[in-house]
C-alpha cells in the first residue's frame, strides 16, 4: 500500500510512504546507513541485503533518547566527512524516531542538504515519527528545540520489523495512535478500544490508518502554522516529563501518555471533555500498559518549562486540548490559575 505526501504549499515535494514488505532497493551513489546497536544486531543484515549501491557503508551510534545531541549529529557528519560523501550521495535512517530525527537533520546539514529516506523499525516511528519531515535534537532546555523541517525523499514501512521490538518499545506507539484517533476520529477511536494489536492484520490496518491521517495533515501544513501543531496532543506536557527526567525514565510515547492524561485533566477542567470520555481515553492508555500517573515535584517549575514549548509564542502557552473524543482546539491564554491547579492534581506537588 502506498500513501502519498504530497505538500499543498511546497512546490515539487512529493513522496510516498510504502506499507509492506521492504523491497529490493537500488541506488545509483553512496549511501550511508545510520543506525543503532541495536537494531543492527536484529535487522542491519536484512536491510543491507535488500540495498544495492554504488558504495554502501554503515553508520552506528549509541541507542537511546539521551543520545539525541548536537555532539552525535556532529559525530555522523563526520563520518560523511570521513566516507567522502557528496551532494548526490543519500543517507538512510534505518530505526526508530531518534535515528530518524538525527539522519534527517543531518541530512539537512551535510553540504547544505543531501537525501534520505526512512526506514522505520519501531511502532512509534512507523505511524509517527518517520513521516512529515521533522528533524532535530534535544538540549537542555527541551526537546527537539534544534532542528528543521526537511522531507526524507521515500518512507518503506515494514511491519516485521516490529517482530523484534520490546513490549514496552511497542507500546510507546500506541500513545501516538490514540492520539491521533482522539484528535481527529471518533470511529476510529472506537475501533481502537476493541481492538487486538497481537493480530498481524489488525496491525497492519491500524499503521496505514495512522499514516493516512498524519499524511492527511502534513500534506495541508508542513511547517506546522496549523493545523499539524495538533499532532502535538499530549506533548506539551509530555515534553516537560521527559526533560525533569532527563530523557532516562520514560520512552516518549510514555510520556507523551502521562502527557495525554494532564490535557485531558484540563479540557475536563474547561468543560471541553466529559470525565467519562477522560476515562474511556485513559483506559485505552491503560489497556497498553502505558504509564497514566506522574508526580509533579514543583508545580511552578513544570509550568515555566511550558514556555520553552514550541508552539508558545509572545509569552502565551499554546495548549491542544480534546473537544469531545475526535475533535481538537488549540488554546492559547489559558489562565495561569487554571493550568496550575490542574497540575496540583497529579501527586507530589508543591
Amino acid at each position: 500500500m502506498i500513501v502519498p505526501i504530497e505538500l499543498a504549499h511546497t512546490k515539487n515535494i512529493t513522496y510516498d510512504i510504502t506499507i509492506d514488505a521492504l523491497p529490493q532497493l537500488t541506488f545509483d551513489t553512496h549511501v550511508v546507513v545510520v543506525t543503532n546497536p541495536t537494531v543492527a544486531a536484529y535487522h542491519l543484515e536484512t536491510l543491507l541485503s535488500h540495498i544495492s549501491a554504488t558504495q554502501l557503508n554503515v553508520v552506528t551510534i549509541p541507542d537511546g533518547e539521551g543520545y539525541k545531541t548536537l555532539e552525535t549529529v556532529e559525530n555522523i557528519l563526520n563520518e560523511c566527512f570521513e566516507h567522502k560523501l557528496d551532494r548526490k550521495s543519500l543517507l538512510i535512517a534505518f530505526g526508530g524516531g531518534v535515528i530518524g530525527d538525527m539522519t534527517g537533520f543531518t541530512a539537512s546539514l551535510y553540504q547544505r542538504g543531501i537525501d534520505f529516506i526512512q526506514i522505520p523499525t519501531t511502532l512509534l516511528s512507523q505511524v509517527d515519527a518517520s513521516v512529515g519531515g521533522k528533524t532535530g535534537v534535544n538540549n537542555k532546555y527541551g526537546k527537539n528545540l534544534i532542528g528543521a523541517f526537511y522531507q526524507p525523499k521515500a518512507v518503506y514501512i515494514d511491519p516485521a520489523f516490529l517482530d523484534t521490538l520490546p513490549p514496552r518499545e511497542f507500546a510507546a506507539g500506541i500513545a501516538e495512535i490514540v492520539k491521533m484517533a482522539v484528535m481527529f476520529d471518533k470511529s476510529y477511536f472506537e475501533f481502537l478500544q476493541t481492538a487486538d494489536f497481537s493480530n498481524e492484520e489488525t496491525l497492519k490496518e491500524v499503521i496505514k490508518k495512522s499514516v493516512e491521517l498524519k499524511a492527511w495533515v502534513v500534506n495541508q501544513d508542513e511547517k506546522e502554522a496549523g493545523i499539524r501543531a495538533v499532532l502535538n496532543y499530549g506533548h506539551t506536557f509530555g515534553h516537560v516529563v521527559e526533560n525533569e527526567s532527563n530523557y532516562t525514565t520514560y520512552l516518549h510515547g510514555e510520556a507523551v501518555a502521562i502527557g495525554i492524561v494532564m490535557a485531558n485533566a484540563l479540557a475536563v477542567e474547561l468543560g471541553m471533555l466529559t470525565q467519562e470520555e477522560e476515562a474511556e481515553v485513559k483506559a485505552l492508555l491503560e489497556k497498553a500498559s502505558l504509564p497514566t500517573e506522574y508526580a509533579i515535584e514543583d508545580v511552578d517549575d513544570f509550568y515555566e518549562h511550558f514556555f520553552l514549548d514550541k508552539k508558545s509564542a509572545k509569552g502565551r502557552i499554546k495548549f491542544i486540548l480534546p473537544q469531545g473524543i475526535g475533535k481538537h482546539k488549540m488554546l492559547s491564554g489559558i489562565d495561569e490559575n487554571v493550568v496550575k491547579k490542574v497540575l496540583r492534581q497529579f501527586g507530589g506537588a508543591k
